[in-house]
């Protein structure tokens, strides 16, 4: 069900701070998923986990992953104690040695999709009365935004 705004004139919102509205939907939408998330005993660095583990089993070695999802944590994450509470759950296997890659068990895949069904609503609801030329044309501003600051805008791979 979508939400009714109300209307305002172009240049009120034209003037309305970035920071704060993107701040506030920031804190909603990962809010939302977060909860969800918890359903499963899982935080979003255990979903960021499972999910390059399911995409590229045996790839990601735990310093290469640490690596690669850093950029990405703003809770000052020990992503060993994620790792071993996969390992533990039996959800995640690792390989011997420094260059032995994760992968998903059975167990791990089965609750990787639990969880994405739990956030495929959040992002259904996220969607709800936005236009997918909007939802396309608000993320290429706010990709632009962020290299204009000096960040990024690639998308995430």
């Amino acid at each position: 069900m979508a939400v009714t705004l109300k209307e305002y004139p172009r240049d009120e919102l034209a003037a309305q701070p970035i920071g704060a509205w993107t701040g506030l939907a920031q804190r909603l939408v990962v809010g939302a998923l977060r909860e969800q998330l918890a359903v499963e005993g899982l935080t979003q660095p255990h979903w960021w986990t499972l999910n390059h583990a399911a995409g590229a089993p045996g790839r990601w070695t735990r310093a290469a992953l640490v690596e690669r999802l850093t950029p990405w944590d703003e809770q000052g994450t020990d992503f060993d104690a994620v790792f071993d509470d996969l390992v533990g759950r039996g959800w995640l296997t690792e390989g011997a040695g420094e260059t032995g890659g994760m992968t998903l068990t059975p167990e791990g895949e089965a609750g990787r999709l639990r969880a994405a069904e739990r956030n495929a609503g959040v992002h259904r609801k996220v969607h709800e009365g936005v236009d997918a030329d909007d939802f396309v044309t608000t993320v290429n501003v706010l990709r632009r935004i962020v290299a204009n600051m000096g960040g990024d805008g690639d998308l995430p791979r």
